[in-house]
């Protein structure tokens, strides 16, 4: 049974607008759609920021073998995925990144991100270790501005250093910039 104000609006709570109906609401002025101007605009594609943990939390990433199929991996993620990778960090159990599709007909997120993780399974069990595997999910966050993005690097970068790993964030061999992403 509808509610009455599901019939003004043609959605219930929790349900997502079709994007002409977002356009439409926000173009009639409703502050709370505004947020989606940054995803219909004249302006670059969402830019995410990404973690992926190792199952159980295994500390085996932090290794120039591992690491390089990480990267490796990140490097050609336009072509193959159509995902851009701007900074990471490999940490011993996790890795962070921020990533933003790069051209029409790119991957979903959720596409880019399981198939990422399934070749590089097979290159790091073929690399190093023949019981990789990594968590079934991932965290992802849609940064909303340059703000955003500058905070969330300066917390990521500082990782290492608050692990004990390093005393300071430069010195973490495992970090680097790939494509520099504009916001």
């Amino acid at each position: 049974m509808q509610r009455r104000d599901d019939l003004k609006t043609g959605c219930r709570a929790g349900t997502p607008l079709p994007a002409s109906h977002a356009k439409l609401a926000a173009a009639e002025g409703r502050k709370h759609l505004r947020r989606l101007d940054r995803l219909f605009g004249d302006v670059p594609g969402p830019l995410f920021f990404i973690t992926c943990c190792v199952r159980n939390r295994e500390p085996v990433l932090a290794a120039p073998r591992v690491a390089a199929v990480l990267v490796a991996a990140w490097e050609t993620a336009p072509s193959v995925y159509g995902w851009t990778i701007g900074r990471y960090v490999v940490m011993p159990d996790h890795v962070h990144f921020f990533t933003a599709p790069c051209r029409d007909g790119a991957k979903t997120l959720s596409q880019f991100i399981a198939s990422w993780k399934r070749w590089t399974k097979r290159q790091i069990r073929q690399a190093a270790l023949a019981s990789f595997e990594w968590q079934a999910e991932f965290f992802d966050h849609l940064l909303r501005s340059d703000e955003s993005y500058g905070q969330k690097w300066e917390y990521v970068v500082a990782n290492p250093v608050r692990a004990g790993l390093v005393s300071r964030p430069e010195e973490w061999p495992f970090q680097g910039e790939l494509k520099v992403l504009e916001w």
